[in-house]
């Protein structure tokens, strides 16, 4: 399977928001992209877009589960935790790092705020960060091309590097290609044979070694624990349950959220969540070691677009822009749209996205008219080049179109030639 590479920075800390920067964890981190309009052409598994902002996105490790830093106002081992959250961000070259103290997963001071580095994404999960594998650094190839991943090329990967020292759990979505995910489960196996004092599985517990006593929330605090059933344990404890004797029934009720739909790969069966989980009185049991089955994502809701949106000149052009107007630019920047089609456009629920944000549409465009949309809040043309893409109410992409830091001038609308 082929993957997209995306260039651009990641980012640990918003130099302009300090106490409310982004919270990387083991397996998590934002990503600003060069070129945003790349990121909307992403398939979408799950039916929703990403969750892009002039920030960026947050880049879920494709193939690995890192014990959770904070879920849902609760944690794992934070031992276990930091641990792949630090490593996570050496391996990306940052360096110094502090977090504060009373907000432990916000970084209070680095070396660096931002470091280059790129991405091989092949799509957007349900969450909206998109899944992939993460290096430092520059890659030779052109912004957005399609590369194929193979084993070698996946080894030279942060991922890889986590899960082959022992800090991470594999997690293995059928959006990874098999013979990937065949090469990360051994490298898997091994870490787990090796169990180096600085990673996960000396500590590991729950899993097909042994059921763990979990008497509460508290205690499941605590463990090395597979990442997903503590996710799991989270939402069943916080209903009320004081023991586990419930949890099978509780994880069946719901076939989307709860019990995942998996596929065993030692049986060839499909199955869900629940098959692989023994849960009795206050013990608790991974049945079935994480590599050996494969999760299907989450489906997308009815109607939910999950192809990539197609890049083509379509109904509605973005034919001029104005980044960098006379006086301030904070509500004095335009885009201009031309509609090509003899019909009038319902543009409610339609969106300009770019390095800016997103921002929302509303109104009519006459066939055959232009308008001139003024652009305001938080979404901004950038002076030193950029992209917008125009995305309609179904999340298919229009039109989309890059300029460069050379055309933009005081005063000057940017004319985009067909």
């Amino acid at each position: 399977m082929s993957y997209t590479l995306l260039r651009g920075a990641f980012v640990i800390r918003y130099p302009d928001s300090p106490r409310r920067g982004p919270e990387p964890d083991g397996d998590t981190v934002k990503f600003r992209p060069d070129n945003p309009a790349l990121v909307e052409r992403l398939a979408r598994h799950s039916g929703r877009p990403p969750a892009l902002s002039r920030r960026g996105v947050s880049i879920r490790l494709e193939a690995v589960d890192a014990l959770e830093t904070h879920f849902a106002e609760t944690h794992q081992e934070p031992a276990g935790a930091f641990a792949a959250r630090d490593e996570l961000l050496r391996l990306l070259g940052f360096t110094n790092v502090a977090f504060w103290d009373d907000l432990p997963n916000v970084v209070r001071s680095a070396d660096q705020d931002e470091l280059r580095g790129h991405v091989l994404t092949n799509g957007v999960d349900a969450n909206g960060r998109l899944i992939g594998f993460v290096r430092a650094g520059e890659h030779p190839g052109p912004d957005g091309a399609a590369l194929f991943l193979d084993a070698a090329g996946v080894d030279d990967t942060v991922n890889a590097a986590l899960l082959a020292a022992g800090l991470v759990y594999p997690a293995f979505y059928a959006t990874l290609p098999g013979e990937l995910r065949t090469h990360l489960a051994e490298v898997s196996a091994q870490a787990r044979q090796k169990a180096l004092p600085t990673g996960i599985w000396p500590r590991a517990t729950g899993d097909p070694d042994g059921p763990v006593p979990v008497d509460g929330l508290a205690a499941a605090e605590q463990l090395v624990l597979w990442p997903k059933l503590f996710r799991r344990l989270v939402p069943y404890f916080a209903e009320g349950f004081t023991d586990l004797s419930h949890f099978d029934t509780w994880l069946r009720a719901d076939p989307v959220h709860r019990d995942d739909q998996l596929f065993l790969l030692d049986t060839l069966e499909r199955g869900n969540l629940h098959d692989v989980v023994r849960a009795s009185g206050q013990q608790i049991q991974l049945t079935v070691w994480p590599e050996r089955f494969v999760i299907d994502p989450d489906p997308a809701p009815p109607g939910a677009p999950v192809r990539p949106p197609l890049t083509a000149a379509g109904d509605v052009l973005i034919v001029a822009a104005l980044p960098d107007p006379r006086g301030a630019d904070r509500g004095n920047e335009s885009v201009t749209l031309l509609n090509l089609t003899p019909g009038t456009v319902d543009l409610t629920g339609w969106s300009l996205s770019g390095s800016g944000g997103r921002l929302g549409l509303i109104g009519t465009l006459a066939g055959g008219s232009t308008v001139r949309v003024a652009l305001g809040g938080a979404f901004r043309l950038g002076n030193q080049g950029g992209g917008l893409v125009l995305v309609d109410a179904d999340g298919t992409t229009i039109d989309q179109v890059t300029y460069k830091a050379d055309q933009v001038r005081v005063g000057r609308t940017i004319c985009f030639g067909r």
